[in-house]
């Protein structure tokens, strides 16, 4: 199934002790469909708390027979307001909503005015500075291809392997609501790496760092000579690609 959600209420995707999840959230819906049998779902990927999808993908084994726009309509019905499911399929028993997942794609959004605007401030990262749209641009192309990101990889990341390939990191102004929308499109992505890119990228916009500063941080290999990871809320999940 493919689902959207505001994640502003949510402890994030996976389902956690004492708190409100996107995973316990939908697994509580099957859960009323099953009459009491527990169905664990798969999702892309775990977003954080506060971080938005639009086009998240999820997998669960499901006990009874039910077609699949009988599912859409059930859960779409059962669930909260801030989830929305878009599509639903039946796969074949090998498909793993993670583990098949070609790459992403991944938008996050910038208020630059010089007040944040009350009506994007759930999705998008005030940063009131004045910025500079070709040095953005610039600090960006170094990061497309393949490169080790640790240095832009979170300290509790736990993956071994931070080489990763990234074929599109990109920006324009949104002209209705004037924000700056950054998007990655990559082979997958670490622990808060989009989060600290744009931190990072900022600091270049606003000339508090010059462009070149891009691959020698890439090089080094350290988040500590990498900038900070802005906020959540800025962050959506666009799409996930499969072969």
């Amino acid at each position: 199934m493919k689902l959207a959600y505001d994640g502003t209420h949510f402890s994030g995707f996976q389902v956690q002790p004492n708190k409100r999840t996107v995973q316990g959230e939908i697994e509580k819906a099957l859960n009323t469909m099953s009459k009491g049998s527990f169905v664990r779902i798969k999702g892309a990927g775990r977003t954080d708390a506060g971080v938005h999808a639009r086009g998240q993908v999820i997998h669960f084994d499901y006990p009874k027979a039910i077609p699949a726009d009988g599912m859409l309509r059930a859960l779409n019905a059962l669930s909260s307001e801030d989830i929305v499911f878009y599509t639903s399929d039946i796969v074949d028993d090998r498909f793993h909503s993670q583990y098949l997942a070609k790459g992403k794609t991944y938008q996050y959004r910038v208020d630059n005015h010089k007040l944040e605007d009350p009506f994007t401030r759930l999705y998008a990262h005030h940063h009131p500075f004045k910025m500079d749209l070709e040095r953005t641009k610039q600090a960006l192309n170094y990061l497309e291809g393949t490169h080790d990101f640790t240095s832009f990889a979170s300290a509790q990341s736990d993956k071994e392997d931070k080489t990763r390939t990234i074929y599109e990191a990109s920006v324009m102004i949104d002209e209705r609501t004037e924000e700056w929308v950054f998007t990655f499109r990559g082979n997958g992505f670490l622990y808060n790496m989009i989060r600290i890119i744009v931190g990072t990228v900022l600091q270049v916009a606003d000339g508090r760092r010059p462009v070149e500063d891009i691959p020698k941080i890439l090089k080094a290999k350290d988040r500590t000579v990498a900038g900070p990871t802005v906020a959540p809320k800025g962050l959506c999940m666009m799409e996930v690609y499969y072969d």
